[in-house]
């Protein structure tokens, strides 16, 4: 059966990652890089085949229900990641030692960080944030635009930030916009409106070249935890 694996966009494989892989107990993973000179393609064949990844939904409930594992596989570029559920899988053998649990190390790729939280309600859910690494050189850099950028030019450039809003990235946002106005204020200028910020989250086709489903789940939950 065809498996679905390489995502189209960061976007994409974020999407996939956190509304449909994470929600679904895919909690234990190990993240890899393609080295130069090796064929991406080839790797993944080898790792879907190794692990036996392609498994109809069907398939993954019975595993469920025999206490074995089930395995995803996703790349973007040169990175992939191997996730699994709990259960019995040689993938806790083979890759022992650089297996996390995503409720423990959150997941890093193309500055966000993607977890598994308790939320208010008690449950586990996806957490999707901008890295801290990254969310600091962002804040540097538009606290120090604030101080002398002209407001339309500035408005532009916060609509424009890349990373899609999840809600711990909307609270990202929120904060970010409060300390440039904060700034902005220090200089007697006027606030920017919070409509300068990218609040409405897209939802992509994580594979754009296949037309099946995913068969983790429903893709379009919002993963915000």
């Amino acid at each position: 059966m065809a498996y679905p694996c390489v995502a189209s966009s960061l976007t994409g494989f974020v999407q996939q990652v956190a509304t449909a892989y994470l929600p679904h107990g895919y909690w234990f993973y190990s993240q890899g890089f393609v080295p130069e000179g090796k064929c991406p393609e080839a790797v993944d064949a080898k790792l879907i085949a190794k692990y036996g990844v392609a498994l109809s939904k069907w398939q993954r409930t019975r595993r469920k229900q025999a206490g074995l594992a089930n395995v995803q596989y996703i790349r973007f570029g040169r990175i992939f990641l191997i996730m699994a559920t709990k259960g019995r899988h040689p993938f806790f053998a083979e890759e022992a030692g650089v297996i996390r649990d995503a409720r423990k190390t959150p997941i890093k790729i193309g500055g966000y960080s993607i977890s598994v939280r308790k939320g208010p309600d008690g449950r586990l859910h996806s957490h999707v944030r901008i890295d801290q690494k990254a969310y600091r050189a962002l804040a540097a850099r538009f606290v120090d635009r604030a101080r002398r950028g002209p407001a339309a030019r500035l408005g532009a450039e916060l609509y424009g930030l890349p990373y899609e809003p999840y809600a711990p990235v909307r609270r990202q946002y929120l904060l970010l916009l409060r300390r440039v106005n904060e700034e902005r204020a220090r200089r007697g200028r006027k606030p920017l409106p919070v409509e300068a910020l990218p609040l409405r989250r897209r939802i992509v086709r994580p594979f754009a070249a296949f037309d099946g489903p995913s068969g983790a789940g429903d893709a379009r939950g919002d993963g915000s935890g």
